[in-house]
């Protein structure tokens, strides 16, 4: 089994160094270019619309879709997760303080290519038995024709079922209970069993409740942890010059200041903030469209515009946020990583409360990326097997979701990290070849 699993994590890190870091940043750079900066000259638009929907408690969402908000929550709400918490403090730690900057460069080239899985996935949804669906299973063969298509459509929804729904839900669920475990002493399974049963009742109410749940949990887990950080921030105000001094310098010369991590390259910055920004926002992998094409928008590129803000939530604000916690606490060279990482740097300016308020964070934010990534595994599950198989797959998601509480396996994390990378090349391919699409409906506005 130890040796399974380091050649699954040989796989997964080879697959990210160095295929899909490339293939995702030369995908959000192409569609920048051929858009012609469409995350810049769509950002505003994309504003008004989140707060002119805004609303916790919206219309219910049904047969026919949601609202714009009500995706983007349900979006957001699997884009921000223990990534936001753990992911950077890994990325900091692997890359130095630099590897920051290099996560900005990846979200900003990622708003472009999640503009263009939001208006595929509007452009192409259709209704499967009364119910309004879409993403890249059904783009990727309006991409590709035939056998091929359905291929790459099968593969794709295999993998993000295996990634997301299955596997990716036990990660979430553990590091739930680890850091409840660690803040109150509380038994795993008794979490385990909280966090299952209460994502079980949300299940059975399907998408209405799913949207009704994430449109209000979102804003105030945002929220919430955003006051948090500032707070620290604040508190560390005058480290925070030597911060941004850090990020910008040491992202070029990683050798040039002290306090960097020692022995960290340029390559090393580069290749740990692009991978671990574009894993955090997952502008590319496909997941996050699933949502966007629920939305009732009049035009796809209205919901693509909306899109755009989504990554700027979780990447530019709360995992910047998070970052900039990390470095003005100087504790990144210090050989702490993940979790702990951000408890100790949190615990340095609140004390034991510290814990306390990452603990209650890790809840809300992996809890809302189960509701998520169910949701997305959930479509793409009745796209493989059908509408009567959803109780099967919902029963299949509670029960590893119990598992992954009390049992942190490694294999299972490395397996999770491997097949999201897997899911992203049909959907960058099937991106590619319709960009010609995208470009067409995003001159729609100009003219």
């Amino acid at each position: 089994m130890q040796q399974f699993t380091a050649i699954v994590t040989q796989a997964s890190n080879f697959l990210w160094d160095y295929i899909l870091v490339f293939l995702l940043m030369g995908t959000g750079l192409f569609f920048t270019l051929r858009l012609g900066f469409i995350q810049i000259r769509r950002f505003g638009e994309g504003m008004r619309r989140l707060f002119g929907g805004f609303s916790l408690h919206g219309k219910a969402a049904g047969k026919d879709g949601m609202s714009s908000f009500q995706a983007l929550s349900t979006a957001v709400a699997a884009q921000v997760g223990t990534g936001n918490i753990t992911g950077c403090a890994t990325a900091l730690v692997s890359g130095g303080p630099g590897a920051l900057f290099w996560v900005w460069v990846s979200a900003f080239f990622g708003m472009a290519t999640i503009y263009a899985e939001a208006v595929l996935a509007q452009t192409y949804k259709t209704t499967v038995d009364g119910h309004v669906t879409g993403g890249p299973a059904y783009y990727i063969r309006a991409a590709f024709k035939g056998k091929f298509g359905k291929f790459l459509a099968g593969f794709f929804s295999v993998a993000i079922v295996l990634a997301l729904g299955f596997m990716g839900n036990m990660v979430q669920s553990n590091s739930i209970s680890d850091a409840f475990h660690n803040a109150f002493g509380i038994n795993q399974l008794v979490v385990g069993i909280v966090v299952a049963a209460i994502a079980a009742f949300i299940f059975l109410g399907g998408v209405q409740r799913i949207a009704a749940v994430t449109e209000k949990l979102v804003p105030i887990m945002a929220i919430f942890y955003i006051l948090g950080c500032l707070v620290i921030l604040i508190m560390n105000i005058t480290a925070l010059p030597d911060a941004f001094a850090q990020i910008f310098v040491l992202a070029f010369r990683p050798q040039a200041m002290a306090g960097g991590v020692a022995g960290v390259t340029v390559q090393q910055a580069m290749r740990f903030g692009v991978a671990r920004g574009l894993f955090s926002n997952e502008a590319g992998l496909g997941s996050t469209p699933h949502a966007h094409a629920m939305a009732k928008v009049k035009r796809p590129q209205d919901q693509g515009a909306v899109a755009i803000v989504s990554v700027f939530i979780d990447t530019f604000v709360i995992l910047t946020l998070t970052g900039l916690v990390l470095i003005t606490s100087g504790l990144v060279p210090t050989g702490l990583n993940g979790t702990a990482l951000t408890q100790a740097a949190f615990a340095q300016s609140f004390g034991v409360f510290g814990q306390v308020f990452i603990a209650v964070c890790m809840l809300f934010f992996a809890f809302s990326t189960i509701l998520g990534w169910y949701f997305f595994g959930q479509i793409n599950f009745k796209a493989l097997f059908g509408s009567k198989a959803v109780p099967v797959y919902s029963a299949i998601v509670v029960a590893f979701v119990l598992i992954g509480s009390t049992l942190k396996v490694d294999l299972v994390w490395k397996l999770a990290d491997f097949f999201n990378g897997v899911m992203a090349i049909p959907n960058l391919i099937a991106l590619l070849a319709l960009s010609g699409v995208v470009a067409s409906i995003a001159r729609q506005k100009d003219e």
